[in-house]
């Protein structure tokens, strides 16, 4: 029996988001004059928002406000190694980490399922010890640039659920041989929540808390 502890990162296993932290950490050192674009930036947000654009629609306008429309991966690593080491040395739940270190020693297999872009998400799961990432993608050009374009699906709500199935599958992972739990704030993560044998509402806001009431998952305050 393969044993999977599935986490999620932003609020879960970090203070705050972690998204447009990075787009800041990596346009101050790349290129500050684009703080101009940072109204239109809000702009965005206002437009989700009021639904007028989808979650993964606003990650790609604002990485392209912020980092431009393409950037290559070589300049963006110190940039990434610097954001993750900021992540894990400020905005880590202490629970999370001591979560992470009994897992592991329980024997269960790490992996952290994050609508957070993999181009920084490995970083930061690196240094947590993670064995696999599922996150979301980014296009990559034919100069090997990273382009403000999603590859794939948004790895949020349903699609995450169905991009977790598709690492399971691509592992040679049956999910009847599999025992599963799954750690998160948001009720976005419900189709996961559901799906997992050990659920786990962590830090969980106000309708996850009721939503996990209602099922009888087990609540977590780190």
């Amino acid at each position: 029996m393969t044993r999977l502890a599935i986490y999620d990162m932003d609020r879960t296993i970090t203070r705050a988001a972690t998204y447009t932290p990075f787009l800041i950490h990596a346009a101050a050192r790349l290129a500050p004059w684009r703080f101009v674009f940072l109204p239109l930036v809000a702009l965005t947000m206002l437009a989700y928002a009021a639904r007028l654009i989808n979650r993964a629609r606003l990650k790609e306008i604002n990485q392209l406000l912020l980092l431009g429309g393409a950037v290559s991966r070589e300049t963006l690593a110190p940039l990434v190694a610097g954001f993750a080491e900021k992540t894990i040395a400020n905005n880590v739940y202490p629970g999370a980490v001591d979560q992470l270190a009994a897992d592991r020693a329980d024997g269960w297999r790490l992996v952290l399922a994050t609508a957070s872009y993999r181009l920084y998400v490995e970083a930061i799961a690196e240094r947590l010890g993670f064995d696999a990432v599922i996150a979301t993608g980014s296009m990559i050009g034919l100069d090997s640039r990273i382009i403000a374009r999603i590859d794939g699906e948004n790895c949020y709500g349903p699609a995450k659920l169905r991009m977790i199935q598709a690492w399971m599958a691509a592992e040679g992972l049956e999910r009847g041989d599999a025992e599963i739990r799954f750690y998160s704030d948001h009720a976005s993560d419900a189709p996961v929540l559901e799906w997992a044998d050990q659920p786990f509402a962590v830090n969980a806001h106000a309708r996850l808390r009721t939503l996990a009431r209602a099922r009888g998952w087990t609540i977590i305050d780190w």
